[in-house]
């Protein structure tokens, strides 16, 4: 009982923030963003032009078996349904 009467307590005390919400834009600010995503850039290792094509290749050959799987399905869900309305 006494558990639910904190929590309660607790509940309605405001929290404290760290920072705020909403901070104004500046050049500044800007400069710094941009500088940190270049940084996160140089960090990306690419794949090769081989892996590339591999992973295109592996990608259409499922669109397309899951296309024809689910065009299966469409086909039999609605052979079954006049069937069930006639």
């Amino acid at each position: 009982m006494t558990a639910k009467k904190k929590a309660r307590s607790q509940k309605n005390k405001p929290v404290p923030q760290d920072k705020p919400a909403v901070k104004s834009f500046s050049p500044a600010r800007a400069k710094e963003f941009f500088g940190e995503v270049k940084s996160e850039f140089k960090k990306i290792v690419w794949p090769d032009r081989k892996v590339t094509v591999g992973s295109t290749g592996v990608v259409i050959v499922l669109v397309f078996l899951v296309s024809i799987y689910l065009g299966a399905v469409d086909l039999f869900v609605g052979k079954l349904i006049s069937y069930i309305l006639k």
